[in-house]
This record gives structure tokens, C-alpha cells and sequence, in this order.
């Protein structure tokens, strides 16, 4: 084992690590989202009030994504990293105390460190990718994004699941306990191992060009919020308490469900470019993001069809079948939506100082979470869940809408910039 990694590059080492942090990171990440949801349910939070614990960790999420893209280009995406880990750690122990010191105020209050560790660290490994990948290799560069994506996202789904499972056998405090012991061994790993200048940028950017300045990445970053608030407004807080609080599932089995559900999210994440790669390697499509988000419209808009009948006839057998298959199928087109912006905004971005480019694309991603995430359940409180679908189809055809103004291969060839071919 030792001997064939010693064989492999430096390219690929470094992405092998980048990859095992990021995969770390988002297993604790998983399972804290998953404690928090289903242990203040148990307390006897209403949906609103939960919601409310994850305000200031996606608020945070959209500041840090702006000022993490700026400030990991000037010091190096090693560094973003590393203080993301040991963020997330100080988060988990935030939470080891007993029940009644765990006020609404503390939590959100370590939701929102939890919030700027997760997204320095997903910063730092997206980024990173596009400093270890030759320039032109566009292949390569989409399936190295979508393995990371794809892997880390099937990996926040076993975290969903162990957070079920922990919050079972061990109990909440003890839970955080045994993950901020794990994190802290990574982080001694990765401050060991990972590149010094990772991700550095050669001229030094400054604080006024942090928003981006590029069309195209602005259109993207506008269909990405709407595509992630869309997620979410279902996802996040009304879809768990939903299937406790109506159809009767123990915390074990939301766990296994949302776990098995995120894992198959993630593989089909990572299967993405056979769909849209040629046998050369390049984008076979005039307009893939359009294509993936209107098909992602239509499944949508007929769930929420769906389940208006289904939910209002009452047959709760019924009922578990269509929501279990209804979001399976949605979470099948939303993965490849998903990878593809992944890899276009990598793409774009440009070469020296590629953090700040993705830095402002996820930025708008923590928006759409955020977006979603209230309205997940104030939406879900006042209406219920078909009423959520409804908001998340809402906001799909405005992604859709965006999508139209992101550049094609007609509209691509006058400014030299194609999608797939995007050099940065």
C-alpha cells in the first residue's frame, strides 16, 4: 500500500488529502446536522425554532465563502483548511454540555462556527483542484470534481446515518465527544502533510475585487442560490420532522433514510460527466446547465402535484411509498445539476487566485441554503410539506430563467470563452 502511494505524483497525493479532509470533514459535518435536527425535535423544538439553530451557520457560511476566497488566495488554501478543521472541532466540543446549558443563543453560536468551518474547508478543496490539473485537461478536471463532490456528499450521507445511530446508543453529548476527538487527529494529519503554497495566488489580490466581475460566473452563482434553496426548503427541517412527526419513523430510520438517500445523491454525482463529456473530453452539450435545471423543474413541479393528492387522500402506506420514490427521483436530476456547476464554476474560475472566484459561487450557494433553510420551516410550519415542494418549484424555474443567460457554445465562440474549454 505504502509503497504503490510513493509511486504516484505529487498531484495525486495532494488530492488524495485534500480529498480524505474534505471526506473527514463532511462525515462530522453530516452527523451534527442530523444530532441537532432530531435531538432538539426530541426536546420539543417546533420546525420554525430548529430552522432558527442553522440561521447563523448559513449566515456565516455566506460571509466566509466571500472573504475566504480573498484571503485564501493571499495565504494559501492549506491554511484555509487547516483552520476550517480546527473550527469544526471547537464547534463539537461547543455542544458536549449538558442539556440545559444548550440555549437556542450557544447553539446557533456554534452552528455558526460550524457554519465558516464547512465552508473554508469545502473552499479550500474545490479550489484546490484547479491547481493540480494541467490546463485544458477538461476530462480530467470534471471527473476530478465530481469524484470529490460525489464521494463527499455519499460520505455526508453515512453521516446522516451515524448521526441517527449516535444519537441512539450513545447520546447527543457523548456523539460530539467521539467526533471532535476524530476531527483533531485530521487536523494534526493535514497540518503535516498538505502543500505550504496550496492555492496561493502569484499577485496578491486585492479587497476590492471580491466580488466577481465575470458574467458568466455572476449567472451562475444567481442559478446556483435558486438551486440549493430549492433543495433545502424541503429538505433541511421540513422533510425530517415531517417523517417523524407524520409518518411515525424512529430517529434511526430518518437517519437510514436521509443517509441512503445522500449516498446515492453523491454516486450519482459522481457519474455526472459520462453524461455530458464526449469521447474527447469535452461538453457535448450547447447548454448543459440549462438542460439539467429544466429537466430538475419538471420532476418538481409534478411532485408537488403528486403529493398534493397523495397527502391529502391520508393513506399513510401510500404516502411513505411516493415520498420515499419522489425523492429519490429528485435527488437523482438535483445530483447532476449539482456536479455540473461544480465543475463549471472550477472551470471558469480563473487559474491565479482561483479562491476567489469560487469563493463568490459559494457564497451564493450558502445564500440559497440559507434562503432555504428559513424557509424550510416557516413554510413547513404554517402549510406543510406539499406547500414546501410548491416554494422549491418556485424557485427552480427562476434558476431556470437565470440559466437561460449562461454562455453556450453559439454565444461562447465571440468572447473565446467556452463552457468546457474555459482555460481561466
Amino acid at each position: 500500500m505504502l509503497s504503490a502511494l510513493s509511486s504516484v505524483s505529487r498531484d495525486v497525493k495532494q488530492y488524495l488529502l485534500v480529498t480524505f479532509n474534505y471526506w473527514s470533514f463532511t462525515l462530522t459535518d453530516g452527523a451534527l446536522r442530523m444530532l441537532v435536527v432530531l435531538y432538539f425535535h426530541q426536546l420539543g423544538y417546533d420546525t420554525l425554532s430548529i430552522a432558527l439553530l442553522f440561521i447563523f451557520y448559513e449566515v456565516f457560511g455566506v460571509i466566509t465563502n466571500l472573504l475566504g476566497g480573498w484571503i485564501g488566495s493571499r495565504v494559501g488554501l492549506n491554511r484555509t483548511m487547516n483552520v476550517g478543521l480546527l473550527l469544526q472541532v471547537g464547534a463539537l466540543l461547543m455542544l458536549t454540555l449538558p442539556t440545559e446549558y444548550l440555549t437556542v443563543v450557544w447553539v446557533m453560536i456554534a452552528q455558526a462556527l460550524s457554519g465558516i468551518a464547512k465552508d473554508l474547508n469545502k473552499l479550500s478543496a474545490k479550489s484546490s483542484i484547479k491547481q493540480l490539473v494541467k490546463q485544458g485537461e477538461t476530462g480530467k478536471l470534471f471527473k476530478w470534481i465530481a469524484v470529490l463532490t460525489g464521494s463527499k456528499n455519499a460520505l455526508k450521507g453515512v453521516g446522516f446515518f451515524l448521526g441517527g445511530l449516535l444519537l441512539t446508543t450513545v447520546g447527543f453529548s457523548q456523539a460530539m465527544w467521539l467526533m471532535s476527538m476524530w476531527l483533531f487527529a485530521v487536523w494534526l494529519l493535514s497540518i503535516w502533510t498538505l502543500d505550504k503554497d496550496l492555492g496561493k495566488a502569484k499577485n496578491k489580490p486585492k479587497f476590492s475585487e471580491l466580488f466577481s466581475k465575470s458574467p458568466a460566473i455572476n449567472y451562475l452563482s444567481a442559478a446556483r442560490m435558486c438551486l440549493f434553496g430549492a433543495r433545502d426548503v424541503w429538505f433541511v427541517v421540513a422533510l425530517p420532522v415531517f417523517l417523524t412527526a407524520v409518518l411515525n419513523w424512529s430517529s434511526a430510520s430518518v437517519g437510514i433514510f436521509m443517509a441512503s438517500w445522500v449516498i446515492g445523491y453523491g454516486l450519482v454525482q459522481s457519474l455526472a460527466p459520462r453524461l455530458f463529456l464526449d469521447v474527447t473530453g469535452q461538453l457535448k452539450h450547447s447548454r448543459p446547465a440549462l438542460l439539467a435545471v429544466l429537466a430538475l423543474t419538471i420532476v418538481t413541479l409534478a411532485l408537488t402535484g403528486v403529493f398534493q393528492v397523495v397527502i391529502g387522500n391520508g393513506d399513510l402506506a401510500i404516502v411513505n411509498q411516493v415520498v420515499v420514490i419522489g425523492l429519490l427521483v429528485f435527488g437523482a436530476v438535483f445530483a447532476v445539476n449539482s456536479s455540473l456547476h461544480s465543475f463549471l464554476i472550477v472551470d471558469l474560475a480563473k487559474a491565479d487566485g482561483v479562491a476567489m472566484d469560487v469563493g463568490f459561487y459559494y457564497m451564493a450557494n450558502a445564500m440559497g441554503r440559507l434562503l432555504g433553510t428559513i424557509l424550510s420551516g416557516a413554510v413547513y410550519q404554517a402549510y406543510g410539506l406539499v406547500e414546501c415542494v410548491a416554494v422549491s418549484s418556485l424557485l427552480l424555474i427562476l434558476a431556470t430563467l437565470v440559466s437561460t443567460k449562461l454562455p453556450g457554445k453559439e454565444s461562447g465562440k465571440q468572447s473565446g470563452k467556452l463552457p468546457g474549454q474555459l482555460s481561466g
